[in-house]
């Protein structure tokens, strides 16, 4: 398609639509944006576009007030028109069709305009209105949109489904002293008293939930990088942090625009690029064009930072550039295709990366950053597939996940090397190019791609896109004296559906020595036979998948369990530790080794370690077992060990990278006197981590952790820790999270109280912060009364969308837990709700898996 005059794919509204009878008869309406009624729109309407015009008050408390008119064509009157708009009864002042007063009516989230308004052809609807608050995010001195999946109609009335894609044009009146960043080129700004008025251009096609602005009090950042101006908008007022970071971000932009427009072949797609570093915010990044949206601690970063932390920011900057092509440029027609839109962003972000980082295997980031997280949904009884089903855009919400963010771009990486890199590469142009400024599916890129394959991509796509689950893969050599005799490959299916998930192998087969041979083997059916293997010397241990590329629970031999348990650390290639830790730790949550033998493990391996990504996996592993698995008792017996390894570790020589790494690890599970006291000396700066700044959020970090540890001066530490934060937005984060904190019961159950208005959910990453430290390990005891009013409160907060992904609630709320008491709270509210939406159910089971597997290995003891 070309960007002239075209009916949209999907378009907004209207009359003739099942359910829609008349102005006043809307019986079968729905609440969000049902799919029928978005194909019933979309079938009438094109060449849209929006005028928004809002006025922001200086005071919060103060609404907003708007006017619009919306644009668009029908292809044939009759019938009411159906806006999406939150309250529309209670917030729509007055609605004219072609400057003629009309009638309407608020229904279930929906504004109907009266049937006959309207007219084939050309048509204009202006709607003055009051916004709602629910998706501005307003704050005292700065507010920013953030529409996805729908909740434009939060705040404006539209037609809320991605495949009505429209021109935006956005005018601001605000208070004098603000500043505002829209879609659009800002082609206006004047100042009358105490107001300013901004004017943006209009932009190209977008969906409304790409439509964004931010404005507030900000301070403004701009660079030019090859011939194209970009600004950062920020409020952090650290002059040496912002003078630290700012080249590198600027940067990090421009090498992923550089790198997506040679490997799409198409020109950066919209008018202007900028970006938002917002506090608090809800998510890493989002993608709006021309007004990127990130968390502000993702990118602004503490001399302190982690290599992962550094890598974390590049992929995240590389992540949101690849969405102005896929996910922008190109949209999703409905939300159940929302993953293609986040693969191809994670899997080009992890390309995009790797030049900057040239000293990084890229290919064990990739596992490390991908496998370990899709294990841990894939291997629960909730199991999701990656293409989901969606009846409505008001649960898309519970679509995003692990499998859309880590599985996803491993399936799509077994896709580009089943293909071919250049092959798959110009499959994408095609499909880029024939849907630019529109919409397109999942079938509709597989049409593309098979075209240039002899594969049966739509039996491919099944098995990997469309199903739930992962598959149990082994290989077993057998023996005779110290001859290998026969080595087969197993994939099974646990599901009992007999599905094969077509994927290729490598086994490595090892001794003391190192690795003495590897072989790759194609898998296409449940059992595989390798010759090769014949004749050779009989291994010490064999290792499924020893480079990181297949999928699926690989389960160790037992002898070869027991060796890498012993051995971790002598294996020769860092690929290999972290393949056999990952599968190591998979054994450990079925039950076939001790946490105790995995924590030893651990701290042995740590000191050999030498490949800092490594050292990261190795530090995650030993928090979470000593957390996690381990009982209070065998946690207060290895604590002081635990600590004398790290604290050895991050004091010796080593990048200062790697020292924050086990910083951070230390921090965790200091426990000890010893270890509490460290930390106090640390926070009040009597003593030090050579090598190591600590920043203020390191600092603000110990604090907690000594309060959440029951030191007796803790609220005099937490007085004075408040005092040391300069930056408004970290200290109001700070007093929202300290009543979780407390030492007294009272207090931490009026925090938990206090989460029962959506109105105190709003900052979300705060939200997470204080039910962490509400369900730390140390307080669990006292925390499972705050269970089942938790998940009580998930249906609640599915509906109102304060917190974006109801996954992080449940996982925030269980994760500090390992108790048969606390499993049973949760298998016992979930017989309670046999009628739990599904989705829900799925993330509950999700987040509740390794508690229930905890819980069972503790109990067994």
């Amino acid at each position: 398609m070309t960007e002239g005059r075209r009916w949209l794919p999907a378009a907004w509204l209207l009359g003739g639509l099942a359910g829609v009878t008349g102005c006043g008869e809307t019986a079968r309406l729905e609440p969000g944006v049902p799919r029928e009624l978005a194909r019933a729109r979309a079938a009438r309407i094109g060449e849209l576009a929006y005028d928004v015009r809002l006025s922001v008050p200086a005071g919060r408390e103060e609404p907003i007030t708007g006017a619009e008119v919306i644009e668009f064509e029908l292809s044939e009157a009759g019938g009411p028109v159906v806006l999406d708009f939150l309250a529309a009864a209670d917030r729509v002042r007055r609605v004219r069709v072609d400057d003629r007063d009309v009638a309407f009516k608020g229904e279930a989230e929906h504004l109907v305009i009266e049937p006959g308004a309207f007219h084939e052809g050309a048509n204009a609807v202006t709607i003055d209105f009051v916004a709602g608050d629910g998706s501005l995010n307003r704050r005292a001195d700065y507010l920013y949109t953030l529409f996805v999946p729908e909740r434009a109609r939060y705040a404006i009335p539209v037609l809320d489904q991605p495949d009505l894609k429209a021109r935006f044009t956005l005018h601001l009146e605000l208070p004098a002293g603000w500043r505002a960043v829209a879609n659009g080129p800002l082609m206006r700004h004047r100042i009358d008293g105490d107001r300013a008025y901004l004017d943006f251009a209009p932009t190209r096609p977008i969906s409304t939930y790409l439509f964004a602005f931010a404005a507030g009090r900000f301070e403004v950042e701009t660079a030019e990088r090859h011939g194209r101006t970009m600004h950062m908008y920020h409020r952090e007022f650290d002059a040496a942090k912002v003078a630290r970071n700012r080249d590198a971000i600027f940067d990090l932009h421009a090498r992923a625009l550089a790198w997506l427009e040679e490997y799409t072949g198409i020109p950066y797609p919209f008018d202007k690029f900028d970006f938002v570093l917002v506090p608090a915010f809800q998510y890493g990044g989002m993608e709006h064009p021309g007004a990127i949206l990130y968390r502000a601690a993702g990118l602004m970063l503490d001399e302190s930072a982690t290599q992962n932390q550094l890598l974390g920011r590049a992929s995240v900057i590389a992540h949101e550039t690849a969405h102005m092509w896929f996910g922008d440029l190109v949209t999703m027609r409905w939300f159940n295709d929302v993953w293609m839109k986040e693969v191809f962003a994670n899997f080009m972000a992890a390309k995009i990366v790797n030049p900057a980082f040239p000293d990084v295997d890229h290919d064990l980031r990739f596992f490390l950053a991908h496998y370990p997280a899709a294990y841990a949904v894939d291997r629960t009884a909730g199991a999701n597939a990656i293409r989901q089903s969606l009846d409505n855009l008001n649960d898309a919400g519970s679509l995003y996940g692990a499998i859309i963010y880590q599985k996803a771009p491993i399936v799509m990486r077994h896709l580009e090397r089943l293909m071919g890199e250049d092959v798959f590469r110009d499959g994408l142009r095609e499909y880029l190019h024939a849907h630019r400024y529109a919409n397109a599916t999942w079938p509709d890129l597989i049409d593309v791609l098979d075209r240039r394959t002899e594969e049966n991509l739509a039996a491919w796509s099944r098995v990997w896109v469309e199903e739930p689950g992962r598959p149990t893969v082994a290989a077993r050599v057998t023996t005779a004296g110290d001859t290998i005799t026969g080595l087969e490959v197993e994939q099974r299916d646990e599901s009992g559906q007999e599905r094969v998930w077509p994927q290729t192998l490598r086994v490595a087969l090892g001794d003391g020595r190192g690795t003495r041979a590897a072989f790759d083997i194609p898998v296409r059916s449940e059992l595989v036979s390798v010759g090769e293997v014949i004749g050779l010397p009989a291994p010490a241990w064999v290792l499924p998948n020893s480079d990181g590329v297949a999928y699926g629970r690989m389960v160790l031999d037992d002898a070869s369990l027991r060796y890498l348990v012993a051995h971790l650390g002598d294996l020769d290639s860092p690929e290999h530790r972290a393949v056999a830790w990952l599968d190591i730790r998979e054994a450990m949550l079925d039950g076939r080794v001790s946490p105790g033998d995995v924590m030893a493990m651990l701290l042995d391996a740590l000191p050999r370690e030498r490949v800092e990504l490594n050292t990261q996996a190795l530090v995650n592993g030993v928090t979470s077992t000593f957390w996690r698995f381990l009982d209070d008792a065998e946690r207060e017996s290895v604590a002081p060990q635990v600590e004398s390894a790290l604290w050895q570790l991050l004091t010796s020589a080593g990048p200062r990278t790697r020292r924050s790494t086990l910083f951070r690890g230390y921090r965790s599970v200091a426990l000890s006197a010893v270890g509490v006291d460290r930390l106090r000396r640390l926070w009040a700066g009597t003593d030090s981590v050579p090598g190591l700044p600590l920043s203020e959020r390191d600092l603000t970090a110990l604090a907690e952790g000594l309060a959440v540890r029951g030191v007796p001066d803790a609220e005099a530490i937490l007085d004075r820790q408040r005092a040391r934060i300069d930056n408004p937005d970290r200290r109001a984060r700070f007093d929202f999270v300290r009543p979780s904190l407390s030492a007294d019961d009272s207090v931490r159950a009026a925090f938990f109280a206090r989460l029962a208005d959506p109105v105190n959910r709003t900052h979300e990453p705060w939200v997470l912060s204080g039910l962490g430290y509400l369900h730390h390990p140390l307080r669990a005891r006292s925390a499972i009364g705050f269970i089942r009013p938790s998940l009580d409160r998930l249906e609640e907060i599915r509906r109102t969308g304060d917190i974006f992904f109801p996954g992080r609630w449940i996982a925030a709320t269980l994760g500090g837990h390992q108790s048969p008491e606390a499993a049973q709270v949760v298998r016992r509210f979930l017989a309670e709700h046999p009628d739990l939406p599904v989705r829900l159910r799925e993330k509950l089971l999700q987040s509740a898996d390794e508690l229930f597997r905890a819980a069972a290995i503790l109990h067994d003891r």
